[in-house]
C-alpha cells in the first residue's frame, strides 16, 4: 500500500459515491473519533464500501473480505490500497485473525459485517460467531452501523438514477465475557447480540431473521 495508491482509491471511492448516491447519513457523531473499536455492519452489496470509506474519514477502515473477491484484478487493487484484511471463508483462518487483532491493538478501526457474505436483498442475515471471537479476545467496544436502499443500486444504474443510500449510527457497547471459555452456542449467542444492535438501526422490513 502506497500513500499515493491509498489517495486514488479514496478519490474513486468519493467520485463513485457522489456519481451513484444521494446519502442519507445520521448519527455520526457516535463514532469514537479516538482509540480502536470493531465496526459492524449488515452487507448488502459492495456499493457500499464508497460511500462508508468516504464518510468515515479521515479515520480509516481497515475491514475483512473473502480471499476470492481478489480475483478481480481493479477490485483486489483497491482493497489492497485500504489495506483489507483477506479472510479464507469456511476454514479458521487465524492468519486474518491475527491480523485484525493487530488492527485493534494499533489503536485503529475494524470493520466486519458479521454476516459473512452479501444479502443482495437487504434482509439482514444471521451472524456468524466470529465477530463475537474478536470482540471477546480484543476487549474492544463495538459501533454498530445499518444501510439500506443501496440494494435498488443496479437498477437504478440502469435507468440512470441515483439511488437513496441510508446509513444510521448506534452507540458504541460491549459485549459481556462468559464466566467460564464460551462455547460455540455462547459465542453464537454473542453474534446474534451484535446482529440485534445492527437490526435496530433499520427499518423493520429489512430485518430479516431479527424481527
Amino acid at each position: 500500500m502506497s500513500r499515493f495508491g491509498c489517495r486514488v482509491a479514496n478519490a474513486a471511492a468519493w467520485i463513485v459515491a457522489r456519481s451513484l448516491f444521494r446519502i442519507d447519513a445520521r448519527d455520526l457523531d457516535r463514532i469514537p473519533m479516538e482509540g480502536p473499536f470493531i465496526l459492524v455492519s449488515n452487507h448488502v452489496s459492495a456499493f457500499e464500501l464508497p460511500p462508508l470509506r468516504m464518510l468515515m474519514n479521515p479515520r480509516p477502515v481497515r475491514t475483512l473480505a473473502k480471499a476470492e473477491t481478489w480475483d478481480k484484478k481493479l477490485l483486489g487493487w483497491v482493497l489492497d490500497q485500504w489495506e483489507t484484511i483477506p479472510i479464507k471463508r469456511g476454514e479458521s483462518d487465524m492468519a486474518a485473525l491475527r491480523t485484525a487483532l493487530q488492527v485493534l491493538k494499533d489503536g485503529d478501526i475494524l470493520g466486519i459485517m458479521p454476516e459473512g457474505t452479501r444479502s443482495g436483498s437487504g434482509q439482514l442475515g444471521r451472524g456468524n460467531p466470529g465477530v463475537s471471537i474478536l470482540a471477546l479476545k480484543s476487549g474492544c467496544p463495538i459501533v454498530p452501523m445499518a444501510f439500506w436502499g443501496v440494494e435498488k443500486t443496479k437498477t437504478n444504474v440502469k435507468k440512470l438514477r441515483r439511488t437513496d443510500f441510508h446509513l444510521r449510527a448506534g452507540h458504541p457497547f460491549r459485549l459481556d465475557v462468559p464466566a467460564n471459555k464460551p462455547t460455540h452456542e455462547d459465542r453464537q449467542k454473542l453474534a446474534d447480540t451484535v446482529m440485534e444492535h445492527i437490526a435496530a438501526l433499520l427499518p423493520e422490513e429489512y430485518r430479516g431473521v431479527y424481527k
